[in-house]
């Protein structure tokens, strides 16, 4: 192929890759391939963090993970490769993936970290209008009866919604966000006493990607008031309130105890 000037390399579009929530250590990280462990040869296996190199990785019931599989998670996320060793075996994987998530608070609380490492949280309530149940409702019987009849249904809907994601993402990198509106994000942010830096990361880029979704290359403050809610909240922390309180009241206690043991240095002549 390089010799008749054919690419080598091809894009793909983006796939959901799901991790299922029975999944162990060695199915999330990948491990040795047990197919080639009777020929005597060793050979890793990819797992399912590489699977999602560039891709959505979609975990359900994500706060029921167990430690090590969201510690695996955190790793991967925060430095987008991981690194798998097994005896004598040694492999690096690439793992630059959309994190999506889905939980339900009444079956316990998502761990802090994992949490901090969703941008964008959406709280989702029961449907309330009748019809709209009603259409739930059938929907979900015409999927069952037939699936590929109604994927075909709505593939003019779905290719459209795709055409606008690809249309936003290639104009996103053209979209500014301008000194007022980051003025006022920054102030929304400092009213709601939020300390961490993800907060302004999230609502500044979560602004402009609501911007360029509409077509738009600058940021306003009505994109700003429609992705704040998304983006700021659970972000707050009554651990963290307390505890930097408390931290704060003993920096204090210190000083006292220097200033009426310790004298202060002689200015020199």
């Amino acid at each position: 192929k390089f010799a008749e000037g054919q690419p080598l390399t091809h894009s793909e579009p983006a796939r959901l890759v799901e991790l299922p929530l029975n999944a162990q250590l060695d199915d999330v990280v990948g491990g040795l391939d047990e197919r080639v462990t009777d020929s005597d040869r060793m050979r890793l296996r990819r797992g399912i963090l590489s699977h999602a190199d560039n891709n959505i990785l979609f975990v359900d019931e994500i706060n029921l993970l167990s430690d090590e599989i969201i510690n695996a998670i955190l790793d991967a996320a925060a430095a987008g490769t991981y690194t798998v060793r097994r005896g004598p075996l040694t492999a690096t994987y690439r793992s630059r993936f959309i994190l999506v998530g889905s939980m339900n608070p009444e079956e316990g609380n998502l761990r802090p970290q994992i949490m901090d490492r969703f941008g964008l949280r959406v709280i989702v309530r029961g449907l309330t209008d009748r019809q709209e149940r009603l259409e739930a409702y059938r929907r979900v019987r015409a999927y069952r009866h037939n699936p590929r009849r109604t994927i075909a249904e709505y593939a003019p809907d779905t290719s459209l919604a795709r055409d606008e994601i690809i249309h936003a993402r290639n104009v996103l990198k053209q979209v500014d966000l301008p000194e007022d509106v980051a003025r006022a994000g920054l102030d929304l942010i400092d009213a709601l006493s939020i300390d961490s830096l993800r907060a302004e990361i999230t609502l500044f880029e979560a602004a402009r990607a609501y911007a360029a979704a509409d077509n738009r290359t600058a940021a306003t403050l009505d994109d700003l008031r429609i992705v704040a809610p998304m983006a700021l909240r659970l972000r707050r922390s009554s651990f963290m309130t307390s505890y930097i309180q408390t931290q704060g009241n003993e920096e204090q206690e210190i000083h006292q105890a220097l200033s009426s043991t310790i004298s202060p240095p002689q200015d020199q002549p």
